[in-house]
C-alpha cells in the first residue's frame, strides 16, 4: 500500500513538474522589433510572438513623435495583427542607434521628462497600443558618433522610468534596449532602481563586433571565448552577480549578418584584420553568402555561433543560423529567463525562417 501511495505520488509529481516546464516554454516572451513598412507585414507569423515593437520614434522637442503617414500607417496595421493573435502586445520605440541626438539633453530636466512621458501616454491612447521601450544607445557613455552623454544620464535614465511607470499606470509595458557589453552594464543603468519598475530589459546580445571594429570575431556569440569576452552569457553572469530578476531580462538574436572584407585566410578568418563591408539579411544568406561564390561555413563550438569565410575574395560573415538561435532559446529556458528578441522581423523569411525556429525550440 505504502509503494501504491508512493508511486502515485511521484507520478503526479512527475506530471506537475513536466506541466509546469512545459508552461513556461510556451509563456516565454518572442519579442520582434520591426522595421518595415505596413505592406509587409502580413507575410509574418504574429500569431509566433508575443510583442512586437515598432521602431523607430524619435523626439521632436519633448515629445515622443511619429514622424510619417508611413510609420502611422504600420503602427495602425501593427496593431490590427491583435485579430489574428489576441494575445500580442504592440510597443513603440524611441531611438535606435542614430535616433536619440537629443536624448541626454531632453531626459536631463524634470520639465523634459514629464512632457516625455504625457506624450507616450497620448501615443499610446491614439494607437491604442501597450507599451514603451526605450532605445537609448546609451545612457552616460559614448554611443553613436557626436551624440551628447553625460554621467548624470544614468539618474536620470532612473528619474524618466519612474515618472514613465507613474504616468503610465502599471498596466502599461515599459522596457529598454541594453547594450550587451561591461561598460553598458556597469555604468549606464542603476539596476536596483531600475528593475522593479520596468517589465522587461531588451538585451542586444549582437553586434558585439560591429562596423567600427577592425578586427573579426562572433558579432552574436552565446558562450565567451578565451579570446571573445563579449557574449549573451557573459551578460547573464552579470545579472546573476547582482541578484537581478533574470525572468525580466530578454536576449538578443540577429537576424542578420555582418561581413569584413580584406580578411585573410588564417582561423578560417575569424579574429583577423579587416575591414566591416556590408549587413546581410538572414532572407538574402542564400544569395549573398552561398558555397557556389566561395563561402565555406564554419561553428565555433565554443562560441556556438556560426562563421563564414571566402577565400577567393577575402569576406568573412558572422551571424545567427537555425542552430545558434535555437541554442538561445534553450539558453533561455534553461536560465529561467524572460525570453528571446530579435532585430528584426523584416529581415526573416515569410515562411521557415528564423522565427520558426524559435517557436519549434521553445515547444519542444
Amino acid at each position: 500500500m505504502k509503494k501504491q501511495v508512493f508511486s502515485i505520488l511521484l507520478f503526479v509529481l512527475t506530471v506537475s513538474i513536466c506541466s509546469a516546464q512545459k508552461q513556461t516554454a510556451k509563456s516565454m516572451e518572442v519579442i520582434a522589433y520591426y522595421a518595415g513598412g505596413s505592406e509587409a507585414i502580413d507575410k509574418f507569423k504574429a500569431e509566433q510572438l508575443t510583442q512586437i515593437i515598432f521602431s523607430f520614434g524619435h523626439l521632436k522637442g519633448n515629445r515622443l513623435h511619429i514622424g510619417s503617414a508611413r510609420d502611422t500607417a504600420t503602427i495602425h496595421k501593427l496593431v490590427a495583427l491583435k485579430k489574428r493573435n489576441a494575445k500580442l502586445k504592440v510597443l513603440l520605440s524611441l531611438g535606435g542607434w542614430s535616433g536619440c541626438a537629443p536624448c541626454s539633453d531632453v531626459f536631463s530636466t524634470a520639465a523634459g521628462r514629464k512632457e516625455f512621458a504625457a506624450s507616450v501616454k497620448e501615443l499610446l491612447q491614439f494607437f491604442k497600443a501597450d507599451g514603451i521601450d526605450l532605445d537609448w544607445e546609451y545612457p552616460a557613455i559614448e554611443g553613436y558618433p557626436g551624440h551628447t552623454y553625460r554621467k548624470e544620464d544614468k539618474d536620470n535614465f532612473t528619474s524618466l522610468v519612474q515618472l514613465l511607470r507613474t504616468t503610465l499606470g502599471k498596466e502599461k509595458i515599459i522596457s529598454f534596449a541594453a547594450g550587451g557589453f561591461d561598460e553598458f552594464l556597469q555604468e549606464s543603468i542603476d539596476w536596483k532602481k531600475v528593475m522593479p519598475v520596468i517589465d522587461f530589459v531588451n538585451m542586444m546580445t549582437y553586434d558585439f563586433v560591429g562596423g567600427y571594429s577592425k578586427v573579426t570575431g562572433h558579432h552574436t556569440s552565446l558562450y565567451s571565448t578565451g579570446t571573445q569576452k563579449r557574449s549573451a552569457d557573459n551578460v547573464i553572469r552579470y545579472f546573476e552577480s547582482i541578484n537581478a530578476p533574470l525572468q525580466k531580462i530578454i536576449i538578443g538574436a540577429a537576424f542578420y549578418a555582418r561581413t569584413w572584407q580584406g580578411v585573410n585566410n588564417s582561423n578560417n578568418g575569424l579574429y583577423q584584420a579587416g575591414t566591416f563591408k556590408d549587413f546581410v539579411s538572414f532572407s538574402q544568406f542564400k544569395k549573398h553568402l552561398n558555397s557556389d561564390s566561395g563561402f565555406v561555413y564554419y561553428r565555433d563550438p565554443v562560441a556556438q555561433a556560426p562563421y563564414a569565410y571566402n577565400n577567393r575574395t577575402k569576406i568573412f560573415a558572422t551571424f545567427d543560423d537555425e542552430v545558434s538561435v535555437a541554442a538561445k532559446v534553450n539558453y533561455v529556458q534553461q536560465k529561467k529567463l524572460g525570453g528571446i528578441m530579435f532585430w528584426e522581423l523584416s529581415l526573416d523569411k515569410p515562411a521557415n525562417g528564423l522565427l520558426q525556429v524559435i517557436t519549434d525550440a521553445k515547444n519542444k
